[in-house]
């Protein structure tokens, strides 16, 4: 018997979880303390409809420059990409040292409801 979840492309599978969650992959760069540190990210978001509010987060690719930065605590940063930038909390270290990023309002990508530029 075949697992069903093999019968479709990985993009496919991504829709089926969450076909309502805006995202981003790729570079980035983290501002903290006056430093800034290029990244790689994965970010999700969605409206969240119970507080009226756009929540997103994700995770920065493991990088001991990231752990010397926020040194193993939360702290305050501001993520940049090529779609925006916004301000984050990176917290909450993995056990392979990729940092939780959260925000909320604005973020720092394109989501279905960001006009392209100049519209």
């Amino acid at each position: 018997m075949s697992d069903p979840r093999q019968q479709h492309a990985p993009d496919e599978q991504h829709e089926q979880h969450a076909p309502h969650d805006d995202g981003y992959s790729g570079a980035a760069t983290l501002v903290t303390d006056g430093a800034e540190l290029a990244v790689t990210v994965e970010l999700r978001g969605h409206f969240q409809p119970i507080d009226g509010r756009y929540r997103w987060y994700g995770r920065l690719a493991a990088d001991p420059e990231v752990t010397r930065l926020c040194g193993g605590r939360r702290a305050s940063v501001t993520l940049r990409t090529p779609h925006g930038q916004a301000p984050a909390e990176a917290a909450d270290p993995d056990p392979w040292g990729r940092y939780r990023v959260t925000g909320t309002g604005t973020p720092p990508f394109r989501t279905a409801g960001t006009r392209p530029p100049g519209m």
